[in-house]
């Protein structure tokens, strides 16, 4: 269920956390399987987090979301043990710091890892600057330093010049930036966010996610980030892990494996009103296709290899394998007949091209507009395979209720079905 290649940072084995009297002996009514109801009924203690494990890779957005009830707050804080876990592992880079002694621990919280709250939690009596550096004064910087670091990460989160300024004077927003620049001041490897966008309006909260997003492309952080909610689960996280209404994890995976391939109902709830065409992306309509290589390959080849594989069309490529452009296969037959064998006179370079993370619903346009298919490429230029226009039309199709009249995109479906290109 957790499928990863990246490097472990966080390794969660067994983990539960249960709140009440004698906790400790609910775990076997837990391992048998006995709901979280009839627990509490049971023993009066609470399931928070119900025997959880998985992995999260270093540089990723793991984002950890389920309704009200479901332990996200419980889980992020049992991460940092300002909750103790009842039972499992928490391993951080090696070390279980479930049984670290307070001192690690302490060093652990102050240089490993930091926390954004969702209320912002600043000190009205301290300015931003003296807000930013309070957790490098408590694990004894020296001034000149912690001024330094806390002026970088004020400059970082887009707040240089409001370093005087008190807490009461700025916008909710800017309060929240202010927290997170406290949490980057000590350059922690591990961010973790408690529904930190959660108390924002809409519009700043929007704003917050795509300054979350650039800066995690420059400091490449690994960030933790609970919420409840999945537009900005679907737009923040590398991962997702949804966690259910007992406490059990139903679910990780990437966004567009959690919309495509939902793992129980539940999860299908939590999808449902999701337009999956921002998050579906060009990875799941790819196809592989043959190349011509522009610098050992000439008409003769290309003819073979269209009559090969029933093609109208051949993307071309370089011994790098980068992108050059197209040939068409009526174009090739006329150069033949020509008498003609060079096919840089026939290759046609203006082409449309993306990128394997593209939304489907990105290329839209485009494959309405476009002769050709389009290239897929990496950001070298490296030639990875192709979308087609009916298939992108297809999927951004799926889903229409279409039984009143035909739409647009049904009317296009039909036009190109018997295409050649």
């Amino acid at each position: 269920m957790d499928k990863q290649t990246g490097e472990v940072l966080v390794e969660v084995t067994n983990l539960s956390k249960i709140f009440g009297p004698n906790a400790k002996k609910c775990i076997p009514l837990v391992k048998q399987g006995i709901s979280k109801q009839d627990i509490l009924k049971k023993t009066g203690c609470t399931v928070a987090i119900n025997e959880a494990s998985f992995s999260i890779q270093k540089k990723e957005i793991f984002v950890v979301m389920g309704l009200s009830g479901s332990g996200k707050s419980t889980f992020i804080r049992c991460l940092n043990r300002l909750i103790v876990p009842t039972t499992g592992k928490i391993v951080i880079d090696g070390e279980d710091i479930v049984t670290l002694d307070d001192k690690r621990l302490r060093e652990i919280r102050r240089y490993k890892m930091s926390m954004v709250f969702q209320h912002f939690a600043l000190l009205p009596h301290r300015s931003i600057l003296q807000n930013v550096e309070f957790g490098l004064e408590i694990s004894g910087v020296p001034p000149e330093d912690r001024h330094r670091k806390a002026k970088e990460a004020i400059r970082m989160v887009g707040l240089e010049g409001f370093e005087n300024s008190m807490p009461d004077e700025l916008s909710g927003g800017m309060q929240q930036r202010v927290g997170l620049a406290r949490a980057l001041a000590n350059n922690p490897e591990i961010l973790l966010m408690d529904e930190a966008f959660s108390a924002l309006d809409p519009l700043i909260r929007t704003q917050m996610q795509d300054e979350l997003l650039e800066l995690q492309a420059r400091m490449h952080k690994t960030i933790i980030f609970i919420t409840h909610d999945l537009d900005e689960a679907l737009k923040l996280g590398d991962r997702i892990l949804i966690l259910g209404p007992d406490g059990k994890i139903r679910q990780i995976g990437t966004p567009e494996e959690i919309l495509s391939n939902p793992a129980d109902d539940y999860v299908k709830a939590f999808t449902r009103n999701v337009d999956r065409n921002q998050v579906i992306s060009v990875s799941s309509i790819l196809r592989k296709r043959p190349v011509i290589n522009l610098e050992k390959d000439g008409v003769q080849t290309a003819i073979r290899l269209m009559e090969q594989h029933d093609l109208s069309y051949m993307f071309v490529v370089n011994s790098d394998r980068v992108l050059q452009g197209l040939i068409t296969l009526a174009a090739v037959l006329e150069f033949k007949k020509a008498k003609k064998s060079d096919i840089r006179e026939i290759l046609v370079r203006d082409i449309y091209t993306t990128t394997v993370t593209t939304s489907v619903s990105d290329l839209l346009g485009v494959a309405l507009a476009t002769k050709y298919p389009i290239a897929v490429t990496d950001d070298t230029g490296v030639f990875k395979g192709v979308v087609e226009k009916k298939a992108i039309i297809r999927e951004v199709n799926e889903g229409i209720n279409d039984t009143v009249s035909p739409t647009v995109l049904a009317e296009a479906m039909t036009q190109w079905e018997n295409e050649e290109i």
